[in-house]
């Protein structure tokens, strides 16, 4: 039987693990290495830089497949609570005109929480390979 907040999960999944998947790509076709000094100029080390563009990329697809939801999901909120709070919040909300606000970061954050806490979606891999014996 369908469940509605199965089928909303399963769009937010798919939705969320698009997003990280294509920024994740994007910090490695636009060059790791810019990342990697945007890190470095913020304060972090530059192998962090790899760490969130392969938690973003490797995530991502994990997250559109349906595998390791709530794992994958509590990684992405972790990397949105920094950007947030290090990155995008002396922007303010909606920005200040040189650089964007943390609203949609906010709204990622969100839905990360929302799939570590519920972990059940409709056509993920998560379904097979954790089937309950009760099902």
């Amino acid at each position: 039987m369908l469940k509605k907040h199965e089928a909303a999960a399963t769009i937010l999944r798919i939705v969320l693990g698009a997003t990280f998947l294509i920024h994740g790509a994007a910090k490695f076709q636009g060059g790791i290495e810019n990342t990697v000094g945007f890190f470095e100029s913020l304060g972090f080390p530059g192998f962090s830089a790899y760490i969130v563009a392969l938690v973003e990329l490797i995530g991502g697809l994990a997250m559109v497949l349906g595998v390791g939801t709530r794992v994958v999901s509590i990684l992405f909120a972790i990397v949105l609570a920094v950007a947030v709070v290090k990155v995008k919040l002396a922007g303010g909300f909606l920005g200040n005109g040189q650089m964007a606000g943390f609203e949609l970061d906010l709204a990622l954050l969100a839905i990360s929480i929302f799939l570590a806490i519920t972990n059940k979606s409709l056509f993920a891999l998560d379904n097979v390979i954790f089937q309950s014996k009760n099902a």
